[in-house]
């Protein structure tokens, strides 16, 4: 019997002026583990004028992850924090009771050629720490774990596995790892991995059992401690996962919570204009009128 409980595609949508490939939620795997909501980005390339540019927008309940592959974003935030994000590093921001920030191209890129291509990802925040104050740090590269396992360049991005931590602030047990081959390898976490496992294929192949996957695959694995697979020569993946909460989480726009009355305090509160404001900011994403 396979271990693959689940198979999502990528799919098209856009974060305001850019377009993304999103992976978690999906109607049939709303979460894995803590993780809610995961983009790819790009990689896109930009002409001279054309910038990412999203406005300030709020959140609630969760922890945001931006890990760029190429190019570079600029993040401002309610709290008075301005960081250039640039590859291989991890800007982690704790919305907690509500936070706003913005993400653009930075003012040195605007008017050049660039690519961007990254990952943003939201971690629900464990009941207990969904009203706290938020937060945020910005780890550099050199900072995150790395090391060769099975012949595997590996970095743990967040989170505590095989005997290792990332120095990203995490608030309940999970993992976000990179697993780079150059040739075929075969990976065994050997049964080191809990709670519940995604495994996103970014470029090459992936070969389980019998089956062979390729790039924009996000695989649920039915038990995380029987993630063994092959990765094929010049292939990236990224695994994650960890223990699910058990509250049920609800997603209502950029809003997280285990409470739905709470979700929609937060739109009231948006719409109101009662969220803090992003210093040098004086646009907002409007809250959208879903259909």
């Amino acid at each position: 019997m396979s271990n693959i409980g689940l198979i999502i595609e990528e799919r098209a949508a856009s974060i305001g002026n850019f377009m993304v490939g999103r992976l978690l939620p999906f109607r049939q795997k709303r979460t894995v583990g803590p993780f809610a909501f995961i983009d790819h980005m790009g990689p896109a390339t930009m002409q001279s004028g054309e910038n990412l540019d999203v406005p300030p927008h709020p959140h609630i309940g969760l922890s945001t992850l931006t890990y760029l592959f190429d190019g570079a974003i600029m993040h401002r935030d309610s709290i008075g924090n301005e960081v250039e994000i640039t590859p291989g590093a991890v800007n982690w921001m704790t919305a907690g009771r509500g936070v706003v920030h913005s993400e653009r191209t930075p003012e040195r890129l605007r008017d050049t050629k660039k690519v961007l291509h990254g990952m943003q990802i939201w971690v629900a925040l464990p009941t207990a720490m969904e009203e706290t104050e938020s937060s945020f740090f910005h780890i550099p590269a050199e900072e995150i774990p790395a090391w060769e396992m099975h012949g595997i360049q590996t970095k743990l991005i967040a989170g505590e596995v095989f005997g290792k931590k990332s120095p990203v602030p995490v608030y309940s047990p999970l993992y976000l790892i990179e697993l780079k081959s150059d040739k075929p390898q075969m990976f065994n976490p050997d049964g080191e991995l809990y709670g519940e496992s995604g495994l996103y294929i970014l470029k090459g192949k992936v070969r389980i059992e019998n089956y062979s996957f390729g790039p924009g695959k996000l695989l649920i694995a039915q038990n995380s401690r029987l993630c063994a697979f092959e990765m094929g020569p010049d292939t990236r993946v990224y695994l994650f996962g960890g223990e699910p909460f058990p509250e049920r989480r609800y997603i209502d726009w950029n809003f997280v919570s285990s409470r739905r009355e709470r979700l929609l305090q937060a739109k009231e509160d948006w719409v109101n204009r009662r969220f803090p404001e992003v210093p040098g900011e004086s646009e907002f994403v409007p809250y959208p009128e879903f259909k």
